[in-house]
């Protein structure tokens, strides 16, 4: 099995160089460079092309949305977990915008880290429940990164409970399980509710569908 490429950028040694040694000890994945500030990040990813990034939000030169952008301009952007120490909910509606494909807080578990990396790596999105929890509130009392929906919208009476479960921040295989059918059926439903809302990912469909009174 071909290990996952990885990129680290963190402007802080001690935390850099630990986030190195833990994966290391994992054989899925192989640390390919690191990057003490945004812009050695941007270089480094357009150098390396990692299939995962694990970016600071807060360097000195460019912080990590801006490397975000930097990447989407040169169309070099790997999926990108953004981490930080801070639970705010603001950064991650930016981060959204600017393309990070899952945001953690660093205090989770190597285990909940390599799982997020496998993850961005299959295509997939991530981002911590509780963090999420906290967005929603946000989004809830007005932050709005998507423009309405356009009323009415076909979601299916399945769809819309899939999308419930959605929110609620289970997989594949439980919503399976909860609604007694198979996980492949789910999947295609996943995928026919992405595709009716216009976004990429769970979280973008669930805010989307917030904000468009569909939840």
């Amino acid at each position: 099995m071909t290990p996952i490429r990885v990129v680290i950028a963190d402007d802080e040694m001690l935390v850099r160089q630990g986030l190195r040694r833990l994966l290391e000890l994992s054989p899925k994945v192989e640390v390919v460079a690191d990057a003490s500030d945004g812009e050695q990040a941007v270089a480094a990813i357009a150098r390396e092309r990692p299939d995962v990034v694990l970016l600071d939000v807060r360097m000195p030169k460019k912080n990590g949305i801006e490397v975000l952008r930097a990447l989407a301009q040169r169309s070099t952007l790997p999926p990108a977990l953004l981490l930080t120490t801070f639970d705010d909910a603001a950064v991650l509606i930016e981060g959204m915008r600017a393309g990070a494909r899952g945001y953690m807080l660093k205090d989770v578990s190597l285990d909940q880290l390599l799982a997020a990396i496998e993850t961005l790596a299959a295509g997939g999105s991530l981002f911590l429940p509780g963090v999420t929890e906290h967005l929603l509130d946000n989004f809830k009392r007005g932050a709005r990164p998507f423009e309405s929906l356009d009323a009415p919208f076909a979601l299916t009476a399945r769809e819309r409970t899939v999308l419930q479960l959605l929110a609620g921040g289970y997989n594949n295989r439980e919503i399976a399980q909860a609604l007694n059918t198979r996980e492949g059926t789910v999947k295609n439903q996943v995928s026919s509710i992405l595709s009716k809302l216009g976004v990429r990912d769970r979280t973008r469909a669930v805010l989307k569908a917030i904000d468009g009174g569909l939840l």
